[in-house]
């Protein structure tokens, strides 16, 4: 009885694997070849390589920024990457989060001359950092604008379209502030925290409509942007931060839009990510069975690793306490 219990259950095991990896690997991605994606802060930094991306792969290319000479060379860049003639590149210059009312203009007038918006990339965003006592409340403010209103204003714009057509992508680019708080990161991981509550919201009003959202989560990366981030950073945040490398804005534009075609909730890049994703994973939406029997038993043992991350990064704040102390 026992060894034929055994046999059942090796079969049993051995189906759930095939079946899991075959899940995994014919998963389908969605076409964007012939329509229309929008790329807010696709100026430079991971924005313009997430519309090179949709170039190469076909579509119909709108960059929206506010900077016009920016906007111009990453135009002549797109230009060149062209694989069909017939392909729309073209920018609009905004300020995402002056009005709603200026956002629904743009778009509009977008949707009239090229086609109804398809997939709606957010990468707008800037990062402010210092300590929650030594961010100015103008900064706060900023920071909410920038990073979450910019993203809500064309967001709330394009999903009940989205839903009407029954069919539409829209990526959330927040940051791995959006999953746990760090050291200097105050204000900025507020903003963060709060594109992660709509991006979860959005997949549950919108998946039975046809509606995927991705929620990007990239570590420190190469941009302009990470540039004057650095200038505000206080020593802590850097030493916490700086653990994980530098990721290439490339590299990250590419992965963000092949998750999002994948409707993966998650867009990760490295091993840190993917632990940090696991463990602050929360109430996140469903991503397969493959990942959530990773999640069910891998938890456990990351929040042993979690705990002992945060009692490395209170030494990293107690050390350079003292060190400012003794100067």
């Amino acid at each position: 009885m026992e060894h034929s219990t055994e046999i059942i259950l090796t079969i049993a095991g051995i189906v759930l694997v095939h079946g899991l990896i075959f899940y995994f690997l014919t998963r389908k991605s969605r076409l964007i070849k012939g329509k229309h994606v929008v790329v807010t802060g696709g100026s430079s930094g991971i924005g313009l390589w997430a519309a090179i991306e949709c170039v190469r792969l076909g579509a119909h290319v709108t960059i929206i920024a506010r900077n016009v000479s920016l906007l111009e060379k990453a135009k002549e860049e797109l230009e060149k990457r062209r694989v069909r003639d017939t392909q729309m590149i073209q920018f609009r210059s905004l300020d995402l989060a002056k009005s709603y009312g200026a956002v629904t203009s743009t778009l509009d007038e977008l949707e009239r001359t090229v086609g109804a918006i398809y997939m709606l990339i957010n990468c707008a965003g800037m990062a402010i950092c210092g300590t929650v006592e030594d961010t100015s409340v103008e900064d706060a403010r900023k920071l909410m604008d920038v990073n979450y209103f910019a993203t809500y204003y064309p967001t709330r714009h394009v999903l009940p379209k989205m839903k009407e057509a029954g069919d539409g992508i829209i990526v959330i680019t927040a940051s791995q502030a959006a999953l746990m708080g760090i050291y200097g990161y105050g204000a900025y991981a507020a903003s963060k925290f709060a594109l992660r509550g709509l991006a979860e919201t959005i997949a549950m009003e919108a998946r039975h409509r046809g509606v995927s959202v991705t929620l990007a989560l990239p570590a420190d990366t190469d941009t302009p942007g990470f540039e004057n981030e650095n200038r505000t950073k206080p020593e802590e945040t850097k030493i916490i931060s700086g653990s994980g490398g530098l990721a290439k804005p490339e590299d990250v534009g590419k992965r963000l839009v092949q998750d999002a075609l994948k409707g993966s909730f998650f867009s990760i890049m490295g091993l840190e990510s993917w632990v940090l994703s696991i463990l602050c994973v929360g109430m996140a939406p469903w991503r397969g069975p493959l990942l959530c029997f990773v999640q069910f038993y891998l938890l456990g043992p990351l929040r042993l690793i979690g705990l002992a991350l945060q009692w490395n990064f209170q030494r990293i704040i107690k050390n350079c306490a003292k060190q400012r102390q003794r100067t």
